[in-house]
């Protein structure tokens, strides 16, 4: 019997194909890998214009022309070359890079998995040379433009393992397009043209940064968002937001930008979701298109070889200075401040505070202004509730002076308020909009500990088990806290002798049995600290008013003018939004006006 002895393995170098090749694979994941890297290599170049041209999704051919500098002839053999690049010199370059592409490693890494051409002309060049990536080639004359054009046939021809683990030509070109996509929203400035197999898909001319979002993510993003632009020292945070109603089931419309770089940095992506939070429902995705300017110093970008994840040296301060810049963004009232004292409504008492951040520009409404709209709201609702033929008893106010969500007229089945405003007809719901602003005030009143409790006329007595019963003397501090006096009748029943204030409309045994269940299930540590908001938010929903509750006029209007002054009134804590706009344009097209 042979007996089988175990050599050592021997250290050895690798061949310089092998190595290439290698280092293809942290580069190169698929065609679109290769496209994000050629349209970096002739933004860097400073082109204007750049058109691509794919086939078979990019697998086949991927062209990028550019009208960038170009590449000297004796610059071409170098451009192929692992670790060769024009936009580093020094390690201080590096800590301070600006440029989209500077690892010298794109057009080598490409070249050893495709067979790859490069064709460049300088301005003041008598012609353009022609380079093909193979060994022992010499530069030839060409005729191009000033410019460049990168040319690739054919990838991983040469490993056809790897090309077993491509997908469908569909999902490859889908790829390719994404990845222009996100290059281009961050270059409005530069033109591009998009062909696949010979047909123009995609044509983006030059833009502003408004414009370039509207052409790639859609007018109805931009209709549905605000604008952010905040700065604070070396940092500053701009692009748009989009409002909790337009978010999405998966995150595919998150554009996130550092210096002009995309980026998927999981400390931006908890900081935005961080600003969300409280308008967000579920499991639902915001929509952004963001862009962060800081210190190329105090970033690392070479953390990841696709560059697409980064490393900030100072994280906390990023995280929030973005968090804030987007939660007060997301969080401006409709109103800046309104000197018109609102009608009380039970349960919404006035507002316990002021904002800062107007989406609809000043308002300042005189009480004259009311006096007028009031009485031309109340004769048209006599006149439909009697439909008899009266005239309105004197017309809205001035333009600028109606509120932005305007004034009531009736309300609609008993859950929707309907208004008029300088624009047209507002619709409420006035649920959705309560619950809002009784959420924002139970957080303000239990950070400055001050939740007022009312004490009930008639005690609410109920039934509970033991449990309940044993909880509420257990955590008696943390519901008075909380703003409730809630107490043992026996055994088997608890009474309810104080509500907060600001929810003595609500069922109090309603209330008092959710708490209670809050706190048996999470503890009152938790509850009060990671679960806080979403106690208030249930205790919101619980104490707003109901649907089918009818409002006169005098209260329905105290509701809009509460709305006008509340954060994040545009939804309500479940990210629905509380009212919307139609315009008399709109109307007039319902009905065939004008035709």
């Amino acid at each position: 019997m042979s007996e089988t002895r175990t050599h050592p393995p021997v250290i050895h170098l690798l061949p310089d194909l092998l190595i290439s090749q290698i280092a293809a694979g942290e580069v190169v994941e698929r065609p679109a890998s290769v496209l994000k890297e050629l349209l970096e290599n002739a933004l860097d170049a400073g082109s204007t214009a750049i058109q691509i041209q794919l086939e078979e999704g990019g697998v086949k051919l991927i062209r990028v022309s550019d009208d960038g500098s170009g590449i000297a002839r004796d610059e071409l053999a170098l451009a192929l070359t692992r670790h060769a690049t024009s936009k580093i010199a020094s390690l201080d370059d590096l800590e301070r890079v600006a440029t989209l592409g500077f690892r010298g490693e794109a057009l080598a890494s490409v070249a050893s998995v495709a067979r790859l051409t490069l064709t460049s002309r300088q301005a003041g060049s008598s012609h353009a040379w022609r380079l093909t990536a193979e060994a022992a080639a010499t530069p030839e004359p060409a005729a191009l433009s000033t410019g460049t054009v990168v040319e690739m046939r054919d990838l991983y021809y040469n490993t056809p393992a790897r090309r077993k683990f491509l997908k469908s030509e569909a999902t490859e070109f889908a790829h390719c397009a994404d990845a222009l996509k996100r290059i281009a929203l961050a270059h409005p400035a530069v033109a591009f043209t998009l062909a696949h197999n010979g047909r123009v898909s995609l044509h983006l001319a030059r833009s502003d940064a408004r414009g370039r979002a509207g052409a790639i993510l859609g007018d109805d993003f931009l209709a549905e968002s605000r604008a952010v632009d905040t700065g604070a020292g070396p940092l500053r945070v701009f692009g748009h937001c989009a409002l909790p109603a337009h978010s999405r089931a998966r995150s595919d419309a998150q554009y996130c930008y550092v210096n002009g770089r995309f980026v998927r940095d999981k400390l931006l992506s908890h900081a935005l979701r961080e600003a969300y939070q409280d308008m967000l429902h579920g499991s639902r995705y915001p929509a952004y298109c963001l862009f962060l300017e800081i210190d190329p110093a105090s970033v690392d970008a070479n953390v990841h070889p696709a560059k697409t994840e980064v490393r900030f040296r100072d994280s906390r301060a990023v995280h929030q200075f973005v968090f804030h810049a987007v939660q007060r963004t997301l969080s401006g009232s409709l109103s800046a401040e309104s000197d018109v004292p609102g009608t009380a409504i039970p349960g919404i008492p006035p507002p316990a505070f002021e904002t800062t951040r107007p989406s609809f520009g000043n308002w300042a409404p005189r009480q004259e202004s009311l006096r007028v709209a009031e009485a031309a709201t109340s004769a048209y609702y006599s006149f439909s509730q009697s439909a008899q033929a009266a005239s309105v008893s004197g017309p809205m106010p001035a333009t600028g002076d109606i509120p932005p969500l305007g004034y009531a007229l009736a309300q609609l089945h008993g859950i929707y308020i309907l208004a008029q405003n300088a624009q047209g007809l507002v619709v409420i719901d006035m649920h959705a909009a309560h619950e809002r602003i009784l959420y924002e005030k139970l957080k303000t009143a239990l950070d400055s500990r001050q939740v007022a409790t009312q004490a009930l006329l008639i005690p609410a007595v109920f039934a509970a088990d033991a449990l309940d019963v044993a909880a509420s003397e257990e955590h008696a501090e943390a519901l008075h806290e909380l703003g409730f006096d809630v107490a043992p009748m026996g055994p088997a029943q608890l009474v309810v002798r104080g509500v907060p204030a600001l929810l003595q409309a609500a069922d109090p045994a309603v209330l008092a049995r959710a708490l209670l269940a809050e706190l048996r299930e999470h503890g009152v540590t938790q509850l009060l600290a990671a679960r806080r908001n979403e106690l208030l938010a249930t205790m919101a929903c619980h104490g707003a008013v109901r649907a089918r509750r009818l409002l006169s006029l005098p209260e329905m209007n105290a509701l809009l003018r509460q709305m006008e002054e509340t954060e994040r009134a545009d939804q309500c804590n479940h990210g629905r939004p509380t009212w919307t706009q139609l315009s008399l344009a709109e109307l007039d097209r319902l009905f065939l006006r004008g035709r």
